[in-house]
C-alpha cells in the first residue's frame, strides 16, 4: 500500500507530499485541482514512459516518490 506520494517539479506542482490512508483514498476536486498529476505520477512509479513535457516550467528535473508498506511482510528472508 502506498503510505506517502511526493512530487517535485512536475506539471503544475512545485513540491507536494499525499499521505493516504489505509482501505479506500478518493481523490475529488475541482477542474485544475490536479487529479490527473496524481494519476500521472502513479503511472510513472509502476513504469510508465516519462517526457519532458511533464516537468513544470523552469525546471530541469521532476521527482516522484513513494513510501509503500508491506503488511505482513517480515522483511528479506535468509536460507
Amino acid at each position: 500500500m502506498i503510505e506517502t506520494l511526493r512530487l517535485e517539479g512536475i506539471a503544475i506542482v512545485d513540491a507536494a507530499e499525499l499521505e493516504l490512508g489505509p482501505g479506500l483514498n478518493v481523490l475529488t476536486g475541482e477542474t485544475g485541482a490536479g487529479k490527473s498529476i496524481v494519476l500521472g505520477a502513479l503511472s510513472l512509479l509502476v513504469g510508465g514512459k516519462a517526457s519532458t513535457e511533464v516537468l513544470r516550467e523552469g525546471c530541469e528535473q521532476g521527482r516522484v516518490e513513494a513510501v509503500f508498506r508491506f503488511d505482513g511482510v517480515d522483511g528479506p528472508r535468509t536460507e
